[in-house]
C-alpha cells in the first residue's frame, strides 16, 4: 500500500511508538521454531471459512475494528467502521462487506482474525468480487501478530489484494518491511478488467524463502530477498488476516471529487458498494 494502513496510527498511539523501525528489535531476527507435533503436509488445508449460514460472521474466526480510527485510520479515510449487519454479514454462502452512505456519511466494515486465527508459511486463497466506483478502496491483507508488541513496519505487512476505484481494473499486491514500506514498498500489479462483475481468486504463497502473488493461479509478483534479515524479511512469525472496504483516503481519494482540502474524493453518485467473498482457504506450505 502507498500509505500507512488503517490500523497503524491507532496502534502507534496506543503503544506510544514513535518509530517502529528504530524502537523495534532491529538487531534481532525473530523466528518461531516449528511445532514438532505438526503432522500436516504441504498442500493440506489447515483453515477455511466458506461463509455458510446467515447473520454475523463466525465469531470463532472474525472480530472487528470499530470507529474512525486516528487520522482516518492513518490514511485520512472517511468511513466509520461498524460491526452492524448493514455493513457486514453472511448470506447466500457469501461474506458481504457493504460501504453505505447515509446522510452524507460513510460506514463500512473491517473484519480480522487477530487473536483468533494466525498463520505462518501458508498459501492464502480468497475468492472475491470487488466493489466498483471512484473513491472505493477494498483490501485483503495480513499483519504480523506481534504488531502490538513491536509496531509497524517491524511487524511486516502482506497485501494480498488492493484495488482503488479511481484506477479501475488494476489490482495491487504489496509487501511492507522495515527497509521498504509506505511509498517505497515492494509491489506488483495485474489488470483484472471484470473485477466487479466476476469472482476471482486472490492468492499469496508464503514460504520461508519467498512470497508469491497470484490471481486465478497466474503469478505476477514474487518477493525473495537474497539477504534475509529483520529489515528485509519480517515474515518468520505468525500473521492474521484482514478484509475491509475503505472509502477515500490518501490513496483511494479521487482528486476531482475532493472538497475542503480533505482526502474525501468519492464519486457523489455512489450510495452503497459491496465486496463479496465466496471463501477464504489457508493451506500449509
Amino acid at each position: 500500500m502507498f500509505n500507512f494502513h488503517p490500523i497503524i496510527l491507532s496502534l502507534l498511539m496506543a503503544l506510544s511508538l514513535t518509530s517502529c523501525a528504530s524502537d523495534g528489535p532491529a538487531d534481532s531476527f525473530s523466528y518461531i521454531e516449528p511445532d514438532p507435533t505438526d503432522t500436516l503436509e504441504a498442500g493440506d488445508l489447515i483453515w477455511s471459512d466458506e461463509f455458510t449460514g446467515t447473520g454475523s460472521p463466525n465469531s470463532n474466526n472474525w472480530t472487528y475494528d470499530i470507529g474512525h480510527g486516528s487520522n482516518g485510520w492513518g490514511n485520512n479515510e472517511v468511513q466509520y467502521y461498524t460491526d452492524e449487519q448493514k455493513n457486514v454479514r453472511v448470506e447466500n454462502g457469501l461474506l458481504i462487506i457493504d460501504a453505505v452512505k447515509e446522510d452524507g456519511q460513510w460506514t463500512s466494515a473491517r473484519v480480522k482474525t487477530e487473536g483468533l486465527q494466525s498463520f505462518r508459511y501458508v498459501t492464502v486463497q480468497v475468492r472475491a468480487k470487488l466493489p466498483e466506483g471512484s473513491g472505493t478502496w477494498p483490501a485483503i491483507w495480513m499483519l504480523g501478530s506481534n504488531i502490538r508488541d513491536i509496531g509497524w513496519p517491524a511487524s511486516g505487512e502482506i497485501d494480498i489484494m488492493e484495488h482503488v476505484g479511481k484506477n479501475p481494473g488494476m489490482v495491487h499486491s504489496s509487501l511492507h518491511t522495515p527497509s521498504s514500506y509506505g511509498n517505497t514498498h515492494n509491489s506488483g500489479q495485474k489488470e483484472v478488467s471484470d473485477f466487479h462483475e466476476e469472482f476471482h481468486v486472490y492468492e499469496a504463497v508464503w514460504t520461508p524463502d519467498s512470497i508469491t502473488f497470484k490471481i486465478d493461479g497466474d503469478t505476477f509478483y514474487n518477493y525473495s530477498p537474497s539477504d534475509k534479515n529483520f529489515e528485509t524479511w519480517p515474515f518468520n512469525n505468525n500473521f492474521f488476516i484482514i478484509m475491509n472496504i475503505a472509502m477515500g483516503g490518501n490513496w483511494g481519494s479521487d482528486t476531482q471529487y475532493e472538497t475542503g482540502g480533505m482526502k474525501n474524493g468519492i464519486d457523489p453518485n455512489l450510495n452503497q458498494v459491496s465486496m463479496e467473498v465466496d471463501y477464504i482457504r489457508v493451506y500449509k506450505n
